[in-house]
């Protein structure tokens, strides 16, 4: 009889719980497959992937708390060796993203760390987290600069500013026999009301709870979200609620493709034609290439 295998953990999961009897709710992700395939996507320097890793975690603690259909993009913007970084997340659990970077001066200003910052490598700029709820409707866009080191501090700024709520938030991506992994978790303080009186001393308490929180547990591929959450607030006690699955997910296409280069005008249409007659065009994305007969442009244009 060979070795028993060990129980498979569910992966690749977004979802909600409150601490019992306190004025504290979170949310918890964790990336497994989902994650692998965007950064494999691209094979980015691990400073680069590990910072799109972490956005992309952090697009799923958000996004999942839209009440309706639609999209999440959290992005930040800089000066600095890393330009531009994006994690698109829409509500049926879909998730994208990308980084636009310059290798020389990533490699200055790694200085020998696999792993800077979110503040080293973007410098000075913006982080932003954009609503999209359809094409009828209109953009809802927070923005606030880069000041903390890391990308879970730039939210937990985001929300000081933009909503005015008291919120922590971790987050950890790593490599495991060759996979990537990715997690996060977020904690809100509700706001008090007569009901409910003071919550000051509660949100300090789950704070210190929170501190305990190890990245390598939140990278655990053996260790599940409810025996996470259940190490962390056990003593107070903590209610799960239903979880959202994600994947990793593109919406580029040849017809969106072909619509972005109608909008061209033809002579700069002519410029992108390449040896073998066609205009190849890569999804930023998921780096998918597109072939496209100039005459399909022309026919339809």
């Amino acid at each position: 009889m060979g070795p028993m295998s060990k129980p498979s953990v569910p992966d690749d999961l977004v979802g909600a719980f409150q601490i019992e009897g306190e004025p504290v709710r979170g949310r918890l992700a964790r990336l497994g497959a989902s994650v692998d395939e965007i950064l494999r996507a691209h094979e980015y320097p691990e400073a680069v992937a590990n910072l799109l890793g972490e956005c992309c975690a952090l697009a799923a603690l958000v996004g999942s708390n839209l009440k309706f259909d639609g999209r999440l993009i959290v992005e930040a913007r800089g000066s600095g060796a890393v330009r531009y970084v994006v994690a698109d997340y829409d509500t049926s659990g879909g998730l994208r993203g990308y980084c636009r970077f310059d290798p020389e001066e990533l490699e200055q200003v790694s200085g020998g760390f696999a792993r800077p910052g979110a503040r080293s490598l973007l410098g000075d700029g913006v982080f932003l987290m954009t609503v999209d709820q359809g094409a009828d409707m209109d953009r809802y866009q927070g923005i606030t600069s880069i000041e903390g080191e890391t990308l879970a501090l730039c939210a937990e700024q985001y929300f000081a500013q933009s909503e005015q709520t008291p919120t922590r938030v971790r987050l950890a991506v790593g490599r495991i026999d060759g996979k990537w992994r990715a997690g996060g978790v977020l904690i809100q303080n509700i706001a008090e009301d007569d009901a409910r009186g003071s919550t000051e001393e509660a949100w300090t308490r789950t704070q210190a709870l929170f501190e305990t929180i190890g990245e390598d547990e939140l990278v655990d591929a053996e260790l599940s979200s409810n025996h996470l959450l259940w190490r962390l607030f056990h003593e107070d006690g903590v209610r799960v609620f239903g979880s959202q699955p994600l994947r990793a997910f593109c919406r580029c296409s040849q017809n969106r493709i072909e619509t972005v280069l109608k909008s061209f005008p033809p002579e700069d249409r002519e410029d992108m034609v390449e040896p073998d007659g066609k205009i190849h065009v890569t999804c930023e994305y998921c780096s998918r290439v597109y072939a496209v007969e100039p005459a399909a442009l022309e026919q339809a244009a």
